[in-house]
């Protein structure tokens, strides 16, 4: 795995500020954050994901971000990054496995580490959950990523239980945040308005949800809860569903 020093560019701060950037829901895990430099892709889970509107073949990213290395997060990462050429990005164990499966030069990060790239930076951060790649290898260190664009971040929790160091992410400024509901093998409801709390996004969306009936939750009883309970303004988006941020407002 090598640095690339060509995605290291001087980032115009004052047009990021002012940009719109889109969000879309895949299902699942997986989302889609849709910049003019190009789309980042988190953890694609299209093939076998029954709330995907989407197939592989329709996203084009520039960049994957890799939270941990289940096969719900990982699934289609090859097969996307193979053709699109997209910088893959993950802990260690999770890029060395990616190379195995013919993606070049993914970048290897660990937690705390930052890396920057085409659009801003992304840092890897704690997530307190388990790890293992699709062929039972060792996966690392689950993480999350907060996403720099300008003086704006977006907090992607990943699959993690709730842990008092949110609060520590949310000093970082955390405009967006995304996090887990479905309870079971994440965050339920009650204990992700917990995480909105401590890191205070202003704006939220759910994840990890609704995917099979173990994880069944209901968005808008959580977003209730977050409307009354945080200063976080609660989105709750159907699969394929896209909205778009005005970071000026945000």
């Amino acid at each position: 795995m090598r640095y690339d020093e060509a995605a290291d560019i001087h980032v115009n701060r004052e047009f990021l500020a002012e940009m719109k950037i889109k969000i879309r829901w895949h299902g699942h895990a997986t989302w889609e954050i849709l910049l003019d430099q190009g789309s980042i892709l988190v953890d694609p889970f299209f093939a076998d994901n029954p709330s995907a509107k989407f197939t592989a073949a329709d996203v084009n990213p520039k960049w994957i971000l890799l939270t941990h290395g289940h096969g719900d997060h990982v699934a289609d990462c090859a097969e996307i990054a193979k053709r699109t050429k997209a910088q893959v990005i993950a802990n260690f164990e999770v890029a060395n496995w990616m190379t195995g499966q013919g993606v070049a030069d993914p970048i290897g990060m660990n937690l705390g580490g930052n890396f920057k790239t085409g659009f801003g930076s992304v840092k890897m951060v704690p997530a307190w959950h388990s790890s293992s790649m699709p062929d039972g290898s060792y996966g690392g260190t689950a993480a999350g990523f907060v996403i720099q664009i300008g003086d704006h971040r977006i907090w992607i929790a990943g699959d993690t239980a709730l842990f008092s160091d949110m609060n520590l992410i949310g000093e970082m400024g955390i405009d967006v945040a995304i996090v887990p509901i479905g309870d079971l093998f994440t965050m339920g409801i009650e204990d992700s308005v917990e995480a909105v709390e401590l890191a205070n996004p202003r704006i939220v969306f759910p994840s990890h949800y609704n995917t099979w009936p173990p994880i069944q939750q209901d968005g808008a009883a959580w977003a209730n809860e977050i409307s009354e309970r945080t200063e976080a303004s609660p989105i709750v988006l159907e699969p394929g569903a896209t909205h778009e941020i005005d970071f000026s407002e945000a």
